[in-house]
C-alpha cells in the first residue's frame, strides 16, 4: 500500500494479482486494475515524483507502471529466484530495491530496469521488508531470520552487525524521517526502536498487540509510530516515549496486513484480509468515510441491502438516501418528495425495492435501480406510520402506526390484506416478521409486546409484559426461537418466542432509553442503540456485554442494523450522521464447536417425559418437571421458570452421550 506524493491517490496490491488505484478523498476506484502479474501482488510503492508505481509479486518479478495511464513501463525486472516480498524507491527516484523469499536484496536502476551490482547477501531466510534511509545512503531490511540488517547502497556491503532482539520473524521495517532511528515490527507481537547509527535498541519494546505486527510506519513529522497487526487493530505510539496514544483503531474484521501515512500525516490507510482498505483520521482516530454525512435532520432509520453493498437511511429531513457500504459515498440522488419525517425504511428480500413510512400516514415503495416511486402510496392508517417490514418471501409488507394498529399489505398490488390488527392500547413503535413468515410481533407505548398470526391476523397468546416503559423496538432471532425488545426503561429483554416467558434478567448497561435492537445474522449477538448515544453488543446466549460500547455519535442513536454477512454494524443518530462499525467480536464464518454441539444436534424442547433428544431420537439428558418451563434452548435454562428467574448456561464441554456415554458408564475409573 502506498500514497501518491501529493496525497490524492492510494495504490494497493492484492492476492487477486492486480494493483488498484483509489481516490483518497472519495474512496472510489480510479481507472482499471493494473494487470500483468501472475501471482499475488505483495508490495507496491509510488515513485517520489508520483509518475510511476512499482510492484513486487509472488511471480518473482518487479513491474513498473505509469501511474496516470496504468500502462506497464518496460519489461518485468527478473533476477529473483523466488517470491518478491517488498519493494522500495530511493528518495531521488533513481533506484529501486527489492527483498525476496530467497533471502536476497537487489538494487535496480529505475531508468533502464537493470540490476545494479550483485545481490545484497546476508540474511539466511526470507526478506519481508526493505526501505531506504531518507538520504538514500542506506537500505534497512527485516527477515524471517529474526534480524534487521543495514546496507550501504554504494558498496552493497552490510553496515555493522545485524540488529538482534526480536523473538519472531521481522515483518516490517522503516526509517524515521530524520534517519536517526529504525523501527521494526515482528511476529513476537512487539515493535522495537533502534539507533540507526549504532544499531543499539532504544528503550523497551512497544507492547500491546495480541498477534504478530505486520506493518510499521513513522508519521511524516516523526512524532508518532503506527503499527498494524494480525489482531485486526492499528495502534499509534509516541515515538519519543513509546507510550500508546489513544485507543486502537478498530474496524477491520480480519488481520491488518499493511498501513501507510498520507504525506500530510493527517490520515492513515490500512489494508486487511477482510478485502477492504480503510482510511483513518489521525487526530480523532475515526475511520474516514464511515461517517455518512448528507442528511440535514435526525437519522431515524437505517437498513442494509441483502447483498451488503448498500445502506439505506431515512431522516427527519424528509429524504431517503442510499449509500455505498464500502466507500461511504452517496449512491444517486436523495429520494425526495415527502412532506414529513421518514420514520422507517426496509429493503425487500430481493433488494430491488425499498419500503418507507412517514408521518403523513402513508407507506411508499421505491425502485432501488431507478430511485422512482413504485405505484401509489399505501394509505389506510389514521396516524403517523412508525415501522415497516417485508415478509421473508417479499409478498407482504406490514406497518405499525400511532393509530394503535398493524396493517398487512400486498407488496405487489399495494392493496390492504384483511382487517387491521387491533389490541394495543397505545401507539405502535415497531413491527417485525418471524423468520418463517408465520408470525408478526409488535411493540407499543403500552409497554407490551404482542404476537400475531400472519395468516389470520389473530393474536397468539397473551401479551409479553415485563418492561417498565414504552417498547421502541422488537426483533426475532434468526432461528425464530427468541424475541428481543428495547424499551424506554433503558433495558433490553430476551423472550421465549414459543412460551412468551422472559429469559433471565433484563440486559442493563444503557443509561437512557433503548431505541433499536437487532440480532446478528448468526444469532450469537444482539446490538442495541440508545438515547445515551452508544451502541452496545450483547452475547445472545448469556446476556452479558461484549466489549466496550461503540461510541462516536454525539446524540441519540435511533437506528442500528447488521450487514447481511455480520461483518459490520450501521447506526443512525439524531446528530444527522450514519456510522459504520466493524462488528466485534469478529464474526467467524464457522460456528464455534460449542455452538455447533448444542444447536444443530439438539431438539429445542424436551419431550413430555422431560427428555431432550438428538435429531435421531437418542436420549441426551433429562429435565426435572419444575425446570421444563424454563428451558429456552438446549443450553439455556431459567430457574425458577419465571421472569424473575436466573439464567443458567449449561456447559456441554466434554459432554458425553450415545456410545460415548456408554463407554464412560462402563469405565470404573471414570
Amino acid at each position: 500500500m502506498s500514497w501518491s506524493p501529493n496525497g490524492s491517490h492510494i495504490a494497493t496490491g492484492s492476492h487477486d494479482e492486480t494493483i488498484r488505484i483509489w481516490d483518497a478523498e472519495t474512496g472510489a476506484v480510479v481507472g482499471e486494475a493494473l494487470k500483468g502479474h501472475t501471482g499475488s501482488v505483495t508490495s507496491v510503492v509510488y515513485s517520489p515524483d508520483g509518475r510511476r508505481i512499482v510492484s513486487g509479486s509472488d511471480d518473482r518479478t518487479i513491474r513498473m507502471w505509469d501511474a496516470e495511464t496504468g500502462a506497464a513501463v518496460g519489461q518485468p525486472l527478473e533476477e529473483h529466484n523466488d517470491s518478491v516480498w517488498s519493494v522500495g524507491y530511493s528518495p531521488d527516484g533513481r533506484h529501486i530495491t527489492s527483498g525476496a523469499e530467497d533471502g536476497m536484496i537487489r538494487i535496480w536502476d529505475a531508468g533502464i530496469g537493470a540490476a545494479v551490482s550483485r545481490s545484497l547477501a546476508g540474511h539466511i531466510e526470507r526478506v519481508n521488508s526493505v526501505a531506504y534511509s531518507p538520504d538514500g545512503r542506506h537500505i534497512v531490511s527485516g527477515s524471517d531470520d529474526m534480524t534487521i540488517r543495514i546496507w550501504d547502497t554504494e558498496t552493497g556491503l552490510a553496515v555493522g552487525q545485524p540488529l538482534k532482539g526480536h523473538d519472531g520473524y521481522v515483518w516490517s521495517v522503516a526509517y524515521s524521517p530524520d534517519g536517526r532511528h529504525i523501527i521494526s515490527g515482528s511476529g513476537d507481537k512487539t515493535i522495537r526502536i533502534w539507533d540507526a547509527e549504532t544499531g543499539d535498541e532504544v528503550g523497551k519494546p512497544l507492547e500491546g498487540h495480541t498477534d504478530l505486527v505486520s506493518s510499521v510506519a513513522y508519521s511524516p513529522d516523526g512524532r508518532y509510530i503506527t503499527s498494524g497487526s494480525y489482531d485486526g487493530a492499528i495502534r499509534i505510539w509516541d515515538a519519543e516515549t513509546g507510550a500508546a496514544v489513544g485507543k486502537p483503531l478498530e474496524g477491520h474484521t480480519s488481520l491488518v496486513k499493511c498501513i501507510a501515512y498520507s504525506p500530510d500525516g493527517l490520515r492513515i490507510s490500512s489494508g486487511s484480509y477482510d478485502n477492504t482498505i480503510r482510511i483513518w483520521d489521525t487526530e480523532t482516530g475515526d475511520a474516514v468515510g464511515t461517517h455518512l454525512e448528507g442528511h440535514t435532520g435526525d437519522v431515524l432509520s437505517v437498513n442494509c441491502s441483502p447483498d451488503g453493498r448498500h445502506i439505506v437511511s431515512g431522516s427527519s429531513d424528509k429524504t431517503i438516501r442510499i449509500w455505498d457500504a464500502d466507500t461511504g459515498g452517496a449512491v444517486g440522488k436523495p429520494l425526495e418528495g415527502h412532506t414529513n419525517d421518514v420514520r422507517s425504511v426496509a429493503y425487500s428480500p430481493d433488494g430491488w425495492y425499498i419500503a418507507a413510512c412517514f408521518d403523513d400516514k402513508a407507506i411508499r415503495i421505491w425502485g432501488v435501480d431507478t430511485g422512482a416511486a413504485v405505484g401509489e402510496p399505501l394509505e389506510g392508517h389514521a396516524d403517523s406510520v412508525t415501522s415497516v417490514a417485508y415478509s421473508p418471501d417479499g409478498r407482504r409488507i406490514i406497518s405499525g402506526s400511532f393509530d394503535r394498529t398493524i396493517r398487512i399489505w400486498d407488496a405487489e398490488t399495494g392493496a390492504a390484506v384483511g382487517q387491521p390488527l387491533q389490541g394495543h392500547t397505545d401507539r405502535l413503535r415497531s413491527v417485525a416478521f418471524s423468520p418463517d413468515g408465520r408470525y408478526i410481533i409488535s411493540g407499543s407505548d403500552d409497554a407490551a409486546i404482542r404476537i400475531w398470526d400472519a395468516e389470520t391476523g389473530a393474536a397468539v397468546g397473551k401479551p409479553l409484559e415485563g418492561h417498565g416503559g414504552g417498547i421502541n423496538s422488537v426483533a426475532y432471532s434468526p432461528d425464530g426461537h427468541h424475541i428481543i425488545s428495547g424499551c424506554d426503561d433503558c433495558t433490553v429483554r430476551i423472550w421465549n418466542a414459543e412460551t412468551g416467558v422472559a429469559i433471565g434478567m433484563p440486559l442493563e448497561g444503557h443509561t437512557k432509553g433503548v431505541w433499536q435492537v437487532t440480532y446478528s445474522p448468526s444469532g450469537q449477538y444482539i446490538a442495541s442503540g440508545s438515547e445515551d448515544g452508544a451502541i452496545r453488543i450483547w452475547d445472545a446466549m448469556t446476556g452479558t456485554l461484549v466489549g466496550e460500547p461503540l461510541e462516536g455519535h454525539t446524540d441519540y442513536v435511533y437506528a442500528v442494523a447488521y450487514s447481511a454477512n455480520g461483518q459490520y454494524i450501521v447506526s443512525g443518530s439524531r446528530d444527522n450522521t450514519i456510522r459504520v462499525w466493524g462488528a466485534f467480536p469478529r464474526v467467524s464464518s464457522q460456528p464455534s464447536s460449542y455452538y455447533s454441539l448444542i444447536h444443530p444436534n439438539f431438539r429445542a424442547r424436551p419431550d413430555p417425559d422431560g427428555w431432550v433428544r438428538d435429531l435421531e431420537g437418542g436420549l441426551l439428558y433429562w429435565v426435572p418437571p419444575d425446570c421444563r418451563g424454563g428451558l429456552h434452548s438446549p443450553a439455556l435454562l431459567t430457574f425458577p421458570p419465571t421472569s424473575r428467574g436466573r439464567t443458567v448456561v449449561l456447559d456441554f464441554e466434554g459432554f458425553a452421550f450415545g456410545t460415548s456415554w456408554a463407554q464412560i458408564f462402563n469405565n470404573p475409573q471414570s
